[in-house]
């Protein structure tokens, strides 16, 4: 694991003969490094501690980190939001995730007769990255960028899933529980239970909750032992019944999002300590 204190102590000592190294960039880039896998929620106290700065100079830099929508806080508890990954675009892109996918889904989609779709979660929502249309099925067009509220969403519930139970926490007091359906869980309670069966079976399905006449599945898409994204089926309930769901589309969603998992992370391997997810023995992917 990086310290972050040290590294903190030897960039400020760091002589640059150009003249051009910016100190307080280096030190607000050293408060997002703070937060890793064994510590994805703190305070103030624990970051400057972390860092190795002084309370008044980290808590600048978080009030400038909230500002710009890269960290969130209710008020004494501080974490990183979804928007951090702009920082690292260039590096995530060579990924290919869409890239990746999109054969898959391809393949998947023309063996189903189905729509399939791969996700991203970004805030309280998911946001669409790569699609195959085979007919359309909902009021709204998809497109790559879209989104929806994760709560409601078959892929949204995976990746919510994923989350250890403080993550998930500051993530669900972000939540409007505002019915999309009939059908829709409106509370928090309920949807924590059905994130437990979700990460006790290792895929969620969703009936007629984001949409009435829709249903959907999905599987988590991993990198390692981190699940990076997710992706689904989704059908009309007209053409599947839940039982249908299950017998005829689970099983070449499951092995399509195998098959895209492998490839990920055959594509770049890595490992950290701390990784969240489904543990890969847990379930039946």
């Amino acid at each position: 694991m990086v310290n972050v204190k040290e590294s903190t102590e030897q960039a400020d000592s760091a002589r640059d003969p150009s003249g051009q190294y910016v100190q307080s960039l280096a030190r607000g880039l050293t408060v997002i490094r703070a937060f890793d896998g064994d510590h994805p929620v703190m305070t103030l106290s624990d970051i400057a501690r972390r860092t190795g700065l002084t309370r008044a100079t980290s808590r600048r830099f978080l009030l400038t980190l909230v500002e710009l929508g890269y960290v969130k806080t209710d008020g004494r508890m501080f974490s990183l939001t979804a928007r951090v990954l702009e920082l690292g675009f260039s590096y995530l892109s060579a990924l290919s995730l869409p890239e990746i996918a999109q054969p898959h889904l391809e393949h998947l989609a023309a063996s189903i007769h189905e729509s399939t779709s791969a996700s991203v979660l970004d805030g309280t929502d998911i946001v669409y990255v790569a699609r195959v249309p085979t007919r359309r099925i909902m009021t709204v067009r998809i497109n790559i960028g879209t989104r929806f509220p994760a709560f409601a969403t078959s892929m949204g519930r995976v990746l919510l899933a994923s989350f250890n139970a403080e993550e998930l926490d500051l993530h669900l007091s972000g939540i409007d529980f505002t019915g999309l359906t009939s059908h829709t869980i409106k509370s928090r309670e309920a949807l924590m239970a059905e994130l437990a069966r979700v990460r006790e079976q290792g895929w969620a399905m969703v009936d007629q909750e984001l949409e009435d006449g829709l249903r959907s599945i999905a599987a988590p898409i991993w990198h390692g032992s981190t699940v990076m994204a997710a992706i689904n089926v989704s059908t009309s309930a007209n053409s599947h019944s839940v039982e249908s769901i299950h017998e005829h589309l689970l099983p070449p969603l499951k092995l399509a999002a195998e098959r895209i998992s492998h490839d990920l992370t055959a594509s770049r391997p890595f490992s950290r300590p701390g990784d969240r997810g489904f543990s890969p023995t847990s379930h039946p992917l």
